[in-house]
């Protein structure tokens, strides 16, 4: 497969014709998480300790964390955000506009009823931009930030130059395709580098109601952290998917030119791994999660 840029692939994935399935595909976790319904997410929370909170990406339901979360459990508090209708469960008013902005709000709102300041914070894809603008938004409610293969505005790599506005009548356009599809399809290129990977993804996307998809993808597209960078103060770790060694020059001048305002970023390119980096590489993932917390 020609690498086309990892994140192009996230468009493709929001284009998946999905339909509402039993959510089945992937084991509980080992320690039966507490769980809080939100208006936009439900939390499941876990263990004891320092927390860490963890925030899926598009059509991701908790599970996408399963291979790390009950582990960490073991010596933290792990907080695991799902929005309500990417798990297969009742979507509530998701589908409604200021999703992102919804989502944000009722994390930040339940770690302050909580008593829960500065927790480590992981998000992948789109998790990654509402851990942006969770940071930029309520900055006592994050110590630091891992960001999985996401990018401040999604629109970079649409086209050149791209502007929210330019890119508006596409996203509306995609998101109206997503509402009104009827039949499921597979998992685009670019998601994982396995056939167990790329069927796990598939069953995650069928699985998420998909007007709450079009709506969340329409969303990603048209917010622009750009401006932001700057603003956010604590710590960052960027972790980046390398498909291949040819790719890697590429994907590193992509990642670092995004984030290069950020006061204090670290860039880890993740060899051999597509979008979804916990399922390619996860002994390479768990090991700069661990890095993460220690604050390395």
């Amino acid at each position: 497969m020609k690498y086309p840029l990892i994140l192009a692939a996230c468009a493709l994935l929001a284009l998946h014709e999905a339909r509402p399935a039993p959510a089945s595909a992937a084991p509980a976790p080992a320690t039966t998480p507490a769980l809080v319904h939100l208006q936009h997410i439900t939390i499941r929370s876990m263990g004891r300790g320092d927390p860490i909170v963890l925030i899926p990406g598009l059509a991701s339901p908790a599970a996408v964390w399963d291979g790390i979360a009950p582990d960490l459990a073991k010596t933290h508090r792990v907080i695991i955000v799902e929005v309500n209708g990417f798990g297969g469960g009742d979507a509530g008013g998701n589908d409604q506009p200021g999703l992102l902005a919804g989502i944000v709000a009722d994390l930040a709102g339940w770690l302050a009823a909580n008593h829960i300041e500065r927790p480590a914070v992981i998000g992948h894809s789109m998790g990654g931009l509402m851990g942006m603008m969770l940071m930029r938004d309520h900055p006592e409610r994050v110590g630091r930030l891992m960001i999985v293969d996401s990018l401040p505005f999604f629109g970079t790599i649409m086209a050149p130059g791209a502007t929210v506005d330019a890119l508006r009548p596409t996203a509306e356009r995609i998101r109206d395709s997503i509402r009104n599809a009827t039949t499921p399809s597979d998992a685009p290129p670019g998601m994982s580098n396995t056939p167990a990977g790329v069927a796990q993804v598939t069953a995650w996307t069928r699985a998420a109601d998909r007007k709450v998809v079009a709506e969340a993808f329409y969303e990603d597209l048209t917010s622009d952290l750009r401006p932001d960078v700057a603003r956010l103060s604590r710590p960052i770790t960027m972790l980046y998917p390398v498909p291949n060694p040819a790719a890697e020059a590429t994907v590193r001048t992509l990642y670092t030119q995004a984030y290069a305002a950020a006061p204090h970023v670290k860039m880890v390119p993740i060899p051999n791994s597509y979008h979804f980096i916990m399922l390619d590489q996860p002994a390479a993932f768990r090991a700069a999660v661990d890095d993460f917390i220690a604050g390395k």
